[in-house]
């Protein structure tokens, strides 16, 4: 398959909504990662996504719309929280887990009966959305397990060729995807953590958010919920390994671990932020792992942050990232 490449005029976006009406494959920038996009009702495109990625089929996407008003084609169960949510933070970068309608396939929800839906925020992503004139399923534009993309480079490396068209937008300005909340509950759950945390939900809300357990879990005999809670993901080619302590410790014992091997022969990257700048950690992350890869990494030490606000959002992914793959001092 060849590519098309586009950029972010109308005329661009334009083009690639017809190739999304026609049943076609479209990565696009959001705010958060880049998402490749399908019509979300149209069960032989988004099952061309899952093809794509090699994504596991029992794994939800997100469907994205551009209008409020566009949640109530996609579920009949629209609650004062799940309003006062959509006033709050929408168009950004949270998803709703929702009852879905039965106008959403069972394809785009991995076989459950909620559908997950967020309105982003990225003018680029709106304008697709909208020109499209269907909700857009559209999990990250990358391989299924590599890190997420957070420029159109990112994109290119991984999908080049398996999908119809690419629009080369700027770099995604949060870097992790969205925070995803379930409200099918009597409390509402964090399936997912994100930029905006359980604490600004629940202040929201005026009331408590709860984060889901299962958002931990680290076998493969439950059903997820939420894309990023069940499979292996966001990892680079390189062993990771994550140091967890006082960070001076840390530093000396990550330092004292490149030293041995460096003395193999093997090449060896840190990755160390400091506490005070999660929403840096949460931009920058995804590209430094994939940097990591073209440069030919072969270990990647990473200092753990604390895990609080958006830094619980950052040892999510880097955990996943590599695979529990912990070390304490």
């Amino acid at each position: 398959m060849e590519t098309r490449f586009f950029g972010t005029t109308e005329e661009d976006i334009q083009q690639a909504a017809e190739i999304i009406k026609e049943g076609g494959l479209v990565a696009f920038p959001t705010e958060t990662v880049y998402g490749l996009g399908a019509d979300a009702l149209n069960p032989e495109a988004v099952g061309k996504v899952y093809a794509a990625k090699g994504r596991p089929s029992d794994n939800p996407m997100i469907v994205h719309i551009s209008s409020k008003n566009d949640l109530s084609h996609l579920t009949f169960e629209i609650t004062d929280d799940i309003r006062k949510l959509m006033d709050a933070f929408w168009p950004g970068p949270l998803t709703m887990v929702v009852p879905a309608a039965p106008v959403v396939p069972r394809v785009t929800t991995g076989g459950l009966d909620t559908v997950a839906v967020r309105m982003p925020s990225d003018p680029v992503a709106a304008a697709l959305i909208t020109s499209s004139e269907t909700p857009i399923a559209a999990p990250s534009a990358n391989l299924s397990g590599r890190p997420s993309p957070t420029s159109a480079r990112h994109v290119i490396d991984d999908l080049d060729g398996r999908i119809d068209a690419i629009i080369q937008g700027g770099d995604c300005q949060v870097g992790i995807e969205s925070t995803v909340v379930d409200m099918t509950g009597a409390v509402p759950a964090v399936l997912r953590p994100g930029i905006i945390t359980a604490e600004r939900l629940s202040q929201a809300l005026g009331k408590t958010v709860e984060i889901d357990p299962a958002m931990n879990v680290k076998t493969a005999d439950f059903k997820p919920k939420s894309p990023g809670m069940k499979y292996k993901h966001y990892a680079p080619k390189a062993e990771m390994i994550i140091y967890k302590g006082d960070r001076e410790k840390v530093y000396l014992a990550m330092s004292e671990e490149k030293l041995r091997r460096t003395g193999y022969g093997q090449k060896v990257e840190i990755i160390m932020y400091d506490d005070s700048e999660p929403e840096k950690a949460a931009r920058e992350f995804f590209a430094k792992l994939r940097a990591c890869d073209k440069a030919g990494v072969d270990v990647i030490l990473a200092a753990a942050m604390r895990e609080d606000g958006v830094g619980f959002a950052v040892m999510n992914r880097m955990f996943k990232s590599a695979g529990y793959n912990i070390v304490e001092v």
